[in-house]
Order: structure tokens, then sequence, then C-alpha cells
């Protein structure tokens, strides 16, 4: 089988490998699609700590069970599946407290575990018990399904955040993490939701999502158009959906008094640190948050939104790949010239363009 393995920074090698054998308690994908994310261009080009090289990469990923080990109940060949990335143990004071994002053991596909950028894949033992894998709903496409995982962290962080009725909702970074809140923050009951981006190119990639106002950073400043918006008073709610220390710093001020905010997106490990005025947080009492994965449940919740079609899935999707051109897919991300690329393993992706 054909796989995307990655042996160190920016060396990412499409390589025939063996098919994988499963133990009793596995099972195995045919992987008929896998998204790239944002971490997957980071990874790509920097590494990660956390991750076991040589690994196949990819952990947004949809497929049909071919094979499943005689241990394991519930499945059967040829059910169409998503597999939530993050295996939490089970048996940490996390997870046994029900926070499984920040279970102590925490093991993910893609890093750990060889993930979906293959035409193969094994589902671990862990992530079958701990309930990862969820089967794909009638009519919803593997394409969009892959979007289960981002949009199941998005959940998470909307959670977090109790965004509810009667919310103004500012979203700093209108990638396609940004452009998920704008669509779930309508969905629970938003009275506005405005998308802030310093990039022309992304505030037109993000039309006809959630979000009320478009707001171009570069051109006008941020702060004097949400105080506009929102007669003075700034969001209730501001979610940082970027890896930027400045949208950090900034959000602080688009607060209102007893807003609340999600630093949803992580900044580099070489530069973690930020100004923080705490005097904002003091004296308008804030609630500031972070946001990090999601849960098994979170990505049975996704589904079920992208099956309904309350999610502009099909916006996001903007270039197809077979696994040869995966480069080429990593790139587009990277760049910005679409929002979601899928890699399709079998080879049936459509040209760029």
């Amino acid at each position: 089988m054909q796989a995307a393995v990655l042996y160190a920074p920016n060396d990412l090698r499409v390589e025939q490998r063996p098919v994988p054998a499963i133990a009793a308690e596995e099972m195995r994908l045919a992987v008929a699609a896998c998204a790239i994310c944002g971490s997957d261009v980071r990874t790509f080009r920097f590494g990660a700590g956390n991750i076991t090289e040589p690994v196949t990469m990819g952990h947004e990923v949809a497929g049909t069970i071919v094979e499943v080990g005689r241990a394991v109940s519930g499945f059967a060949p040829g059910q169409r599946v998503t597999v939530a990335p993050a295996v939490p143990c089970g048996r940490c004071p996390f997870c046994r407290r029900g926070v499984q994002t920040m279970c102590d053991n925490l093991r993910s596909i893609g890093y750990q575990f060889h993930g979906g950028f293959a035409e193969s894949m094994v589902v671990p033992a862990s992530a079958i018990q701990a309930g990862c894998v969820n089967v794909i709903p009638e009519g919803l496409t593997f394409d969009v399904a892959t979007l289960a995982e981002p949009l199941a962290c998005v959940i998470n962080g909307q959670e977090l955040l109790q965004v509810g009725m009667d919310d103004t909702v500012v979203i700093l970074g209108a990638g396609p993490i940004g452009c998920m809140h704008a669509d779930l923050a309508k969905i629970r009951g938003a009275r506005q939701v405005m998308l802030v981006d310093v990039q022309p190119r992304r505030l037109k990639l993000a039309e006809g999502f959630g979000a009320d106002v478009l707001i171009e950073s570069g051109a006008e400043g941020p702060r004097a158009r949400v105080l506009e918006e929102t007669d003075g008073a700034g969001a209730s709610v501001v979610i940082v959906a970027a890896p930027s220390a400045a949208a950090q710093e900034q959000a602080l001020g688009l607060a209102a008094k007893r807003g609340r905010v999600s630093f949803f997106g992580g900044l580099p490990k070489s530069s973690p640190t930020i100004t923080f005025n705490s005097n904002l947080v003091h004296y308008r009492e804030l609630f500031v948050m972070g946001a990090y994965g999601s849960m098994p449940r979170h990505n049975q919740a996704a589904l079920s939104l992208l099956a309904a079609g309350r999610i502009h899935a099909d916006r996001l999707i903007g270039l197809l790949v077979p696994l040869e051109k995966i480069h080429e897919g990593l790139a587009a991300v990277a760049e910005g010239r679409v929002l979601k690329a899928i890699v399709r393993p079998e080879g049936n992706g459509n040209p760029q363009g």
C-alpha cells in the first residue's frame, strides 16, 4: 500500500509499505479521505515534540472497515466510520472525571499511532475502547466526514465558553477553524458574529459562513469596529482562532465587561509568551480560558451536525488531491489558498486550481 511517512521535518515520503496486520483487539480501515490540518503543515515543517518518527501522518480520517479483530464487538466490515484521533487512556484522574482532553497519557493517531495519509490504517485497541470510532451517518460523504475532527474541537471550545442566546461573538482568524466557530456560534444562538482576519483572501473565503460582519484588521481597527457594532460595550465572547500572540493580546481589548475570552489557537513553543494586560481582566472581570482538542463525544456531536447540514461543509473543502500529490495539498493549506484540502488515498483527487 501507499503511505505518506514523515521521517523528519521536511522529509515526508510517499512510499510503498506492507498492508498492516491487526491484533485481535484492533480493526483495519481502507482510508477513503483524510483532511489536511494546519497542525499537519506545522508538523511537516518543524516536527512535533510528541511525535514518534517515522510515522504515517494524518488524523482527520474517514474510511471503510475492511477487517475486524476477533475480540472487537459492535463493528463489522463494510461500515463507514471516522476515528477521533486523540485517544485517552481512560484510567488517569482526568479521564475518570470525564475530562479526556486533559488525559495524562493521551496518545494520538498520526503522532504516536500511524495515521490516515495511507491506503490502509490500523485503528488501535485503545481508540476502539475509548469510543473514538464512530459510524458515519447515511448520506454523509467521506470528504465531509473528515471535518468531524476539527469541528469536534470547535464544539469543545464553545462548550467551555458556554456560547448561547444573545451573545455577541468575535472570532480572530478566518481559517477553517474560525469559519466553523462562526457557524457553530450561530447554531448555539449567538445574536451577532464578527469574523476578523488580517488577510483579505481569507475573509473572501470566509464569506457565506455564520459571520454577520467581516472585518479586515489590516484596513480598519478591529477594536473600533467591534465597539461600533456593540454600541460601545464590546463582545461577550472573543475567540482567538489563530496561533498569534498579537491576536491574543488584542482579544482582551475586544471583550465586554464579564466577557469570556478563549485562546483557542496555541502559540509556537519557541515563543509562547504574550504581554498580558491583567488590569483589563481585573477591572472588567474577564474570564480567560484555553481550549485544546476534543473528547470522543464531541466527535459524535460533530458528525450529527454535519449530517444535518448545519455546517457549511462544502464551502470549507477547496481541494482534493491523491496521496502522491500530498505536498501540493500541504502547500495549498500553508499558503491559505484553500480552507481545507482533502487527501484521497485511492487516487481520485481533482486537479489543483
